[in-house]
């Protein structure tokens, strides 16, 4: 069984900065895409950045330039750098990723359980 869980979330000022970090456990063949969302109440998750497995990286237009998502694949890691925070940032924040798992090399899509980001005075 594959598990996402992720770390780092919490309260901080605007202007502050957060780093999230996402690990990936379990029975991993191969890691393809990994990303970050993002949720507030009563809205749709949405997308806020997606790394394909080196290939390219795609950023919300409302975070580029102040988040950076990196990767580290020995430890099957994400993380995402968050700077110039802003009250609007406000959301719970899940990391999902495409994993394979056995030898079909049938890649399966899992998320975190999600941490809390409050961006407030």
């Amino acid at each position: 069984q594959v598990q996402l869980v992720e770390s780092g979330g919490g309260l901080v000022q605007p202007g502050g900065s957060l780093r999230l970090s996402c690990v990936a456990s379990g029975s991993i063949s191969r890691i393809n895409a990994m990303g970050w969302y993002r949720q507030t109440p009563g809205k749709l998750r949405d997308l806020v950045v997606l790394d394909t497995a080196g290939t390219s990286i795609t950023y919300a237009d409302s975070v580029k330039g102040r988040f950076t998502i990196s990767r580290d694949n020995a430890k099957n890691t994400i993380y995402l750098q968050m700077n110039s925070l802003k009250p609007e940032d406000t959301a719970v924040y899940y990391c999902n990723a495409d994993i394979i798992t056995g030898d079909d090399g049938i890649a399966y899509n899992y998320w975190g359980q999600g941490t809390q980001v409050t961006v407030s005075s």
